[in-house]
């Protein structure tokens, strides 16, 4: 079991550390990437220590050198996540970009590669119209399954739903779209 985990840029960066362990201590081997941003709330130097792998950051990270390269790194895994999913990477996903590394091996990866998205935001970036209608056309796909965020006090202090779900039911997801072995 192949987990490639991706991580973008928002406060709850920090639990994907947490399901990193979980996943780990599941059995999966963890391959993260992360966007830029993401970096800004967790270091990569912390996935690496839990997973033992290099943390992917850069889309040309390792290509030629005898690395994983970005479309190595898509047929390596047998299911993918993001957790958090923002905003941003949402509406790149939705609209085929690939622009950094996360998305680049996100819209390499295999036909029939399952995607567990978990997004996490401002509840008023997640009720605009145009989040909705992304996490729509993702969820019309046959490659994307959610995790929709969960209800409670915002990071910014607002209320209302936008919080990334617990860590153990984005992994209950993983688990329940992971390809027998």
């Amino acid at each position: 079991m192949r987990l490639l985990l991706g991580v973008t840029g928002g406060i709850a960066a920090y639990k994907a550390c947490e399901l990193t362990s979980l996943a780990m201590k599941a059995g999966y081997a963890v391959q993260v990437i992360m966007t830029a941003h993401a970096t800004r709330f967790v270091g990569p130097v912390t996935f690496e220590g839990l997973t033992g792998r290099p943390v992917m950051t850069d889309t040309f990270e390792g290509a030629g050198a005898g690395g994983i390269d970005h479309i190595e790194l898509a047929k390596w895994a047998t299911v993918a996540c993001v957790a958090p999913a923002t905003a941003n990477v949402l509406a790149k996903l939705a609209c085929g970009l690939a622009d950094d590394a996360l998305t680049t091996v996100f819209m390499a990866l295999r036909r029939g590669t399952p995607c567990v998205l978990a997004p996490a935001m401002n509840t008023e970036m997640w009720l605009h119209p145009v989040t909705q209608r992304n996490v729509g056309w993702l969820g019309e796909l046959d490659r994307y399954s959610f995790v929709a965020p969960t209800a409670k006090r915002l990071a910014c202090g607002d209320e209302g739903v936008g919080a990334l779900a617990d860590p153990i039911d984005i992994l209950a997801a993983i688990q329940a779209r992971t390809p027998p072995a």
